[in-house]
């Protein structure tokens, strides 16, 4: 090589200049080779810094707007309470339990039911069996939104397996039923024996005056509203108020948090006690069971092992129902939720205890049956629709029943 093409010949050096510029401006640090820019590394840290702030917030709304709904469905209640009572729909039990059942498929979600309910029997449109059987139905249509998701995940994914992921819906709705069905009855039994009597939960004279200060504003504004806007109004507050709450509690992500199968997800009662945990920690049984859909279909939990959990939830969602009862301010309707809920229990452990084998047996062959063929599971779809929609219209074929 001439001493013309050293001289010209790009070095090492050079090239390494040329490629990376910022190598010529003298020695990198650490913080500079990790963030391109000072404005990327404050937009990454903004979220963390307002994070608290935010879930603050958000839970402040959402306490807002929860217990606004709460006042304002009540008085909605007492406005359509002369409208119901003279409907068919709202004539007898019967017909009050499709209710519940058909609601909670509308909303994807039994708690703003629930919460409708408690609200009819404090305006005076429901008895309290009627209350009672619409509690039950938005427990029984709660878990539809888990069929839903199986669906949608199964669309989605068409790889995975859709038997786990559609078959943890029915597996689902199926628990619930044989677990609230019995649970309905022997509940009502427990509420007229008179056991549950001497029970005077309510909110305190001084949460109540608060509540009173706080909320009368936006009360005597809305109420000004026609009567019959107000428990729907309600009914759309309460599930914005769950909105702003999903934001403030734990984030149930399968598909994130599954993980590898632990050996504690195979027993019986920590799988119980944690459908128990994650449900009162969400304040939805649909929360709750949703997440089970992404595992099921990965691998990392089977539908035998995620029967006790899903009792366990099926428990504890009546939580904020028997918040929204206490606020509501009547005995009664305390008792009324305490009665399902102490009834559901002694039925789930019954079967946890005692006929667990038998029921995890009889159950996924249902499951399985179903799942196997799509004829099968749209006759499966027709029947969860068809019994609530004869239930509510009962009143119009039989007529009232006295409690």
């Amino acid at each position: 090589m001439t001493d013309e093409a050293r001289r010209t010949a790009p070095t090492p050096a050079t090239v390494n200049a040329r490629q990376h510029p910022r190598a010529s401006e003298g020695p990198v640090s650490a913080d500079d080779a990790d963030s391109p820019t000072p404005v990327a590394g404050r937009r990454t840290r903004a979220p963390e810094r307002f994070g608290v702030p935010l879930k603050i917030a958000s839970f402040v709304v959402a306490l807002f707007l929860f217990i606004l709904a709460i006042q304002l469905m009540k008085e909605g209640a007492k406005a359509l309470a002369p409208t119901l009572s003279d409907s068919p729909l709202f004539s007898n039990a019967f017909s009050t339990l499709g209710a519940g059942w058909l609601g909670a498929y509308v909303v994807l979600s039994g708690s703003p039911v629930a919460a409708v309910a408690l609200s009819l029997y404090i305006g005076g449109a429901t008895t309290e069996l009627q209350t009672f059987t619409m509690l039950s139905g938005s427990r029984l249509g709660a878990s539809f939104v888990v069929l839903l998701v199986g669906f949608l995940y199964t669309f989605r994914n068409r790889g995975r397996n859709r038997g786990e992921s559609i078959g943890m819906g029915v597996l689902a709705l199926s628990l619930t039923a044989i677990v609230y069905i019995p649970g309905m009855l022997l509940g009502y039994g427990i509420l007229k024996s008179g056991m549950l009597d001497g029970v005077q939960l309510s909110a305190s004279e001084d949460v109540l005056s608060v509540i009173d200060v706080v909320w009368g504003p936006a009360l005597d504004a809305l109420t000004k509203l026609p009567g019959w806007t107000l428990l729907p109004l309600g009914l759309g507050f309460i599930l914005m108020s769950f909105r702003f709450l999903d934001r403030v509690l734990p984030q149930l992500d399968g598909e994130r948090h599954g993980g590898g199968r632990s050996a504690w997800l195979r027993r019986l009662w920590p799988m119980f006690a944690l459908g128990c945990l994650v449900a009162t920690l969400t304040l939805s049984v649909s929360v709750a069971l949703t997440v089970l859909v992404p595992l099921a279909s990965r691998g990392y939990i089977g539908r035998e092992e995620s029967i006790p959990y899903i009792m366990g939830a099926n428990i504890t969602t009546l939580a904020d129902t028997l918040v929204a009862a206490m606020i509501l301010g009547d005995p009664v309707a305390v008792q009324i939720v305490l009665a399902e809920a102490i009834a559901v229990s002694i039925v789930s452990l019954i079967y946890l205890a005692f006929l667990y084998g038998t029921l995890r047996r009889w159950i996924i062959a249902l499951d399985d049956w179903v799942a196997a063929s799509t004829r099968r599971l749209w006759l499966f779809v027709a029947v969860l629709f068809l019994l609530p929609a004869l239930f509510l219209t009962s009143g119009i074929w039989i007529g009232p029943i006295a409690d």
